[in-house]
C-alpha cells in the first residue's frame, strides 16, 4: 500500500489555526498593555529641574513675612493652638469626594516638618508640586496657584519661613480611596490639568495677588469630576468639598459689593449687611487684614472688573 503524507484532520487544522491566532492576539494585547504601563509610568514621574540662577537668589525676610500673609500659609497649616499663628504643626482636616486630606506639619522641625529642606526643595514644592523625595503632592496643596509666584517671592518667603518655630507633631497620613491613594496617578493628573497660566492680565498686581498668592480660585471656582478647576466658571462659586453647603460666587455678576466694601471686608471681616466672616474665611481675613490698603483695593478691583480682565 502506498504511503501517503500524513494530513491533519480538517477539525485539527481549524483548532491549530485558532490556537495560533488566539496566542498571537494574547501576545499582541499583552505587548500593548506593557507598553501602556511603561508609558504611563514615565508620564507620571516627577522630573522638574531648577535653574542654577534660581538657587542663587537671596531672600528678604521682611518681604517674606508680607508674602506669608498674602499667601495665607497659616490658614491651613496651623496646629491645634489656633491662637499661635506661626506654629505650623498641621492637622487641619479637609474632607473631599476623593477622601480626607490632612494638612501636614510644615514647621521648621527637622523630624516632622520641613526643617531639613533646602531652598531648592521649598521652591520645587511650590512651583511643581513635587517633594524632596521626588514624589507628587496632591493638589489639595494649592501648588496649582503658587506655581504662578515669582522666583524672588519664593526666595523671600523661604527666608522668612526659616525663622518660624519648630512644632514636634507628626503629620497625619491622608485617608484616600483607591485609586486616589496612588501618588503616581497625580503625575498623569498634572499632565492633563496642571495649568499655571493666569486667567487675567498677568502684568497687573491685582491678578497676581488673587490668582497666585491668594489662591482664591482654589475654593471659589467649581471643579470637575477629576478635581480640576473649571476655568470657564472662574470664581463662580463651588460645592463645599465636604458636601455641606456651598462656597459663594465672588464673580462680579453675583457679588454686588463695591470696591470699598470688598476692601473693608478683607480688612475687618465685616460685610455691608453688618455680618461677620466665619468658618475658614475668618482665617483668610486674619491674613488679608495684614495687607496694605492698596493691595486690598487691587484685590477688590480685580473681582469687580473680572469679566473685562480675563485674557482670552
Amino acid at each position: 500500500m502506498q504511503n501517503l503524507p500524513y494530513k491533519l484532520p480538517r477539525k485539527e487544522i481549524k483548532l491549530g489555526v485558532i490556537f495560533r491566532s488566539y496566542r498571537t492576539q494574547v501576545y499582541f494585547i499583552s505587548g500593548i498593555i506593557i507598553c501602556l504601563i511603561f508609558f504611563l509610568y514615565a508620564l507620571a514621574q516627577p522630573g522638574q529641574k531648577i535653574k542654577t540662577s534660581v538657587l542663587n537668589l537671596t531672600g528678604n525676610k521682611a518681604s517674606g513675612e508680607y508674602i506669608f500673609a498674602a499667601a495665607g500659609c497659616n490658614s491651613c497649616h496651623l496646629g491645634q493652638s489656633k491662637d499661635q499663628k506661626l506654629y505650623l504643626g498641621g492637622g487641619e482636616q479637609f474632607v473631599t469626594p476623593f477622601g480626607t486630606f490632612y494638612a501636614p506639619n510644615v514647621s521648621m522641625s527637622k523630624a516632622h516638618g520641613i526643617g531639613g529642606w533646602s531652598f531648592g526643595d521649598f521652591y520645587t514644592a511650590l512651583k511643581f508640586g513635587q517633594s524632596p523625595q521626588n514624589n507628587h503632592y496632591y493638589p489639595a496643596f494649592p501648588f496649582t496657584s503658587y506655581s504662578k509666584m515669582t522666583n524672588q517671592d519664593i526666595a523671600d518667603l523661604w527666608e522668612y519661613w526659616k525663622s518660624l518655630p519648630s512644632v514636634e507633631t507628626p503629620s497625619k497620613d491622608h485617608e484616600l480611596d483607591f485609586p486616589f491613594n496612588i501618588r503616581m496617578s497625580v503625575g498623569i493628573w498634572k499632565k492633563l490639568f496642571f495649568d499655571s497660566s493666569f486667567i487675567a492680565n498677568p502684568h497687573e498686581r491685582g491678578t497676581y495677588l488673587v490668582e497666585a498668592l491668594g489662591h482664591c480660585a482654589e475654593c471659589h471656582t467649581p471643579r470637575d469630576v477629576f478635581g480640576a478647576s473649571i476655568r470657564s466658571q472662574w470664581m463662580k462659586g463651588a460645592k463645599n468639598p465636604s458636601g455641606k453647603g456651598r462656597i459663594p460666587s465672588i464673580h462680579p455678576n453675583d457679588l454686588k459689593w463695591t470696591v470699598e466694601e470688598i476692601s473693608e471686608y478683607l480688612l475687618s471681616g465685616m460685610t455691608p449687611d453688618f455680618d461677620v466672616a466665619g468658618g475658614k474665611m475668618a482665617a483668610v481675613i486674619d491674613n488679608t487684614a495684614k495687607l496694605t490698603t492698596e493691595d486690598r483695593n487691587l484685590i477688590a478691583t480685580y473681582l469687580k472688573m473680572l469679566d473685562e480682565k480675563i485674557v482670552e
